[in-house]
Parts: C-alpha cells; sequence; structure tokens
C-alpha cells in the first residue's frame, strides 16, 4: 500500500485535494467477505484521518445481501461526507440502500456525475 493510491482485487482508491476516491473495478461482485476487505483497506489506507469520500459504484456488478448490509452499516466509518456516484439498477439499489439505513451518520447524497459529487464534497475538505 503507497501513501498516495491503493489496490485491491474489488476497488482502488486514492487522495486528491483533500478527497478520497473510492472506485469499485468494472464488473466486480461483492460479498461478505469482500465488503469487510474493502472497507478494511480504505480505513488503513486512511491512516486514522478522516476525509470526504467520493464512491464510485458503477462497477459493480452484483453484490450479495451480506455484503449489501456490511457496506450500508460499515462504509462511512472515518468519512466526513460520502457522494456516492452511480449509473445501472445494481449500483442505484447499493447507493440508496446506503443512504437509507446510515441516515443521519454522515452528510452523504448520490450523483451521476463527478462534477455535482466533487460540489457536494466541497463544503467537507
Amino acid at each position: 500500500m503507497t501513501a498516495d493510491y491503493h489496490q485491491n482485487e474489488f476497488s482502488q482508491f486514492w487522495i486528491r485535494n483533500g478527497i478520497l476516491f473510492f472506485e469499485y473495478k468494472p464488473d466486480v461482485s461483492i460479498d461478505l467477505a469482500a465488503a469487510r476487505l474493502i472497507v478494511a483497506d480504505r480505513i488503513r489506507f486512511q491512516n486514522n484521518s478522516y476525509y470526504p469520500v467520493l464512491c464510485d459504484t458503477r462497477g459493480i456488478a452484483f453484490i450479495d445481501k451480506g455484503g449489501r448490509d456490511y457496506l450500508a452499516q460499515s462504509g462511512s466509518v472515518m468519512t466526513k461526507a460520502v457522494a456516492l456516484l452511480y449509473s445501472g439498477p445494481v449500483s442505484l439499489t447499493l447507493s440508496t440502500f446506503y443512504l437509507e439505513v446510515n441516515k443521519h451518520r454522515v452528510p452523504s447524497a448520490i450523483f451521476t456525475d463527478s462534477g455535482g459529487a466533487l460540489g457536494f464534497l466541497g463544503g467537507y475538505v
């Protein structure tokens, strides 16, 4: 794991201009074990610092109930705010479920474009 970029089998992330960019790899399938690894890697990468997060869910092809539940409950740990990018039914379902489960934990919203997402996160840098 380098100081400015990390990837695993399911995702990649980096920090730029005070925002943590998190992107799922194309056509990835997420189960509970994958979700735990993803969150643990992100937290370790953040090195005890909180960031606003732009989470690009567009690469997710499938996510099972265990993975969806874990990400919805633990996906916002050590974040200041979360902007979710989606396209298609799987990433929209995940994003909507995340928002419903995480009400009032951190400011969160879903977007179809990165410009809107970055505008939302700008107030939390």
